[in-house]
């Protein structure tokens, strides 16, 4: 089945899914992922303690919320050399185009 963004820049009914799997590709390249209440102006990806980190801005919707992951995984090297479900990968590949 493919993923597609539609007008409102939502996944449909798999964007909880897909968000759900990115975290889990995350953490199997070794990212720290919290999801935290940033108000909306915060989150991504940082490196603190020697560890690599995705902070989720649960004042996002979920939409965004995939957003933060995506970008983090998408200047990741290693990211390439996961085997990610399809999905995973075509939601970090339309975010690399975007």
């Amino acid at each position: 089945m493919a993923v597609t963004e539609d007008n409102s820049g939502s996944f449909g009914m798999h964007t909880v899914d897909l968000l759900a799997r990115t975290i889990e590709a995350a953490e199997e390249l070794g990212y720290g992922v919290r999801r935290e209440w940033l108000g909306g102006v915060g989150g991504g990806l940082c490196e603190f303690g020697g560890r690599k980190w995705i902070f989720i801005d649960l004042a996002l919707n979920v939409v965004e919320q995939l957003e933060q992951v995506a970008a983090a995984l998408r200047h990741d090297p290693a990211c390439s050399r996961l085997p990610l479900a399809p999905a995973v990968a075509q939601v970090v590949e339309l975010r690399r185009a975007a």
